[in-house]
Formats: structure tokens, sequence, C-alpha cells
């Protein structure tokens, strides 16, 4: 597993500092990258996406124990690093994309899609702050294969990502993840635990797929879509916010009345809504 002078080492080959823009800030504590890939239970012929993995430190753990991993690098220089070690290292289980994570900041690059296939795989990172959110939330609704996520995340998005209806911090991305799966946090990080030190807490977090709920990608984009319409007036009324979307009657389901609002519903029956909601005002 690398050391912080060897962390320090390969930026000096790509010949840079960190850089913040990219939200370069390099997770050093071995014990806690330990504990990331043991709680994802990375077994040798697991396939493993990795997105931004800098140096590699994460990268060489996961390759230890056996992966088949495609990782995604957006910095060019740390890329040809990448290609330069692990890629000579490890030229069979190793598969690196040079290139941001996402097109046109919703899609998965079609570059991982290829590399990935349709076996079934896990999401295993430190995820660059700036691109977490949109990168779960379309692996969640769009690609069933990605059976789960094991990440280092902000604090507070992991507290977004798991938090209860009625809170201040209960929304779009709440939803989604609880309704397509299990949501848990698996460790919380200080800022001493990466170079450079971040601004903010972080924490890793585990999401784990509903095998119920592995199908039909198409309905779980419409729900994202609708889902995310219906919490940009939250404090509103439901019969009010529907209208203003529909402009028709729906089928109103059971356990929801006109004058709740949408952050007071659980998940289930924000899908339920959404459903109602699709049924009669986006099918043909």
């Amino acid at each position: 597993m690398q050391t912080l002078s060897e962390i320090r080492a390969l930026l000096e080959r790509a010949g840079h500092p960190p850089k913040k823009a990219l939200g370069q800030n390099f997770l050093t504590d071995h014990n806690m990258i330990r504990k990331l890939v043991d709680d994802a239970a990375v077994n040798p012929g697991d396939r493993v996406l990795e997105v931004g993995p800098g140096t590699g430190a994460l990268s060489v753990e996961l390759l230890d124990r056996g992966a088949n991993l495609i990782a995604c690098e957006l910095d060019g220089a740390l890329a040809q690093v990448l290609h330069e070690t692990l890629g000579q290292e490890h030229p069979d289980r190793f598969t690196l994309i040079e290139g941001d994570c996402l097109e046109k900041k919703r899609a998965i690059n079609p570059e991982i899609l290829d590399a990935l296939g349709q076996a079934p795989f896990k999401l295993i990172a430190n995820l660059p702050y700036h691109a977490a959110t949109p990168l779960m939330l379309a692996l969640m609704t769009r690609h069933p294969n990605c059976t789960g996520m094991h990440i280092t995340i902000q604090h507070e998005v992991v507290q977004r990502f798991g938090a209860k209806p009625g809170t201040k911090e209960y929304g779009t991305i709440s939803v989604i993840a609880q309704q397509l799966g299990s949501v848990g946090t698996i460790a919380k990080l200080p800022p001493g635990c990466f170079w450079p030190q971040p601004g903010v807490s972080s924490a890793m977090m585990r999401w784990v797929r509903d095998p119920d709920h592995a199908n039909d990608p198409q309905w779980w984009a419409a729900f994202a879509e609708i889902t995310q319409q219906l919490f940009q007036s939250r404090r509103k009324q439901l019969a009010g916010v529907v209208n203003k979307m529909c402009k028709k009657e729906i089928d109103w389901p059971s356990g929801i009345s006109t004058t709740d609002r949408i952050d007071a519903l659980s998940p289930d029956r924000v899908e339920a809504l959404c459903r109602a909601i699709h049924k009669i005002c986006y099918t043909p």
C-alpha cells in the first residue's frame, strides 16, 4: 500500500502538486483503505469500478485482493503515471480510462460502460466531491448491473443519502438511494486521514442494491426525474405541485393526502405518487 512519501513521489513524477480544482485529497490512512475494501467484500475476479484513483493507493489494495479493476482518471498526468505503474504490473486486471467519468454531467462515460460490459460490478472509490452525487445517481437509476457502492465522500452527502422524511437533509437523493437499496455508514473520517487535508469532514458510505429493484432502468430514470421535480417545491402542498406538473387529475395513492408535502412522504410513498403521476401524465 502506498505511503505518503510514495504518493508525493508519484505526484512529482506527474509534474504537479495536488490539484484542488479536481478534488485531489489523497486518502493516506491504510487502516481506512482496508476498512473500505473489507466492507465491500472484494474477492478474486470481482469486477470493480474506481473513479478518481489518483496515484493508485486504493487501486493497489483492490488489485492485491484479486479484483478486475476498471479505473477512470481525469488528470492526464496522473493517468500516464498509472499506465506506467499499475498498467505495467497488472496488464490483465487493470483497465484505465482517461477522462471525465460523466458525459454531459448526468450520463456515465461510454468508455466506462464498454469496459464494464454487462457483468455485475461494484463502485469502490475515494470519490472526487464534485462528481460524487451525479455519478452515484446515474449508477443507481440507469445501471442495474451496479450491485453496490462503497465510497468515501463528504460526510454531509452521506447524511443526505440516509436522511429520513421530515428532516431538512431529506430530498431526491435520499428517496432514490433508499428506494433502490440500503444505505449505511462504514466510518467517519477526520481531515487528517487525507493529504492535503480537506476543509470538510468525510465519511465512508455503503449502498447495496435491493435485488428486487435491479430491473427496469427506464422506470427508475423516470422516477428520478419526477422525484426531482416534486422536491423543487418541497414546502408546498402536493395538490398544487402535481397540478402544475400534470394539468390532469391523477389517482391519488392510498396514504397520501393532497395537503401533504413531498418531504413528509417515505420513499415507498414517493414512488407510489411518482407512478400515479407517470401513468396519467407521461404515458401516451
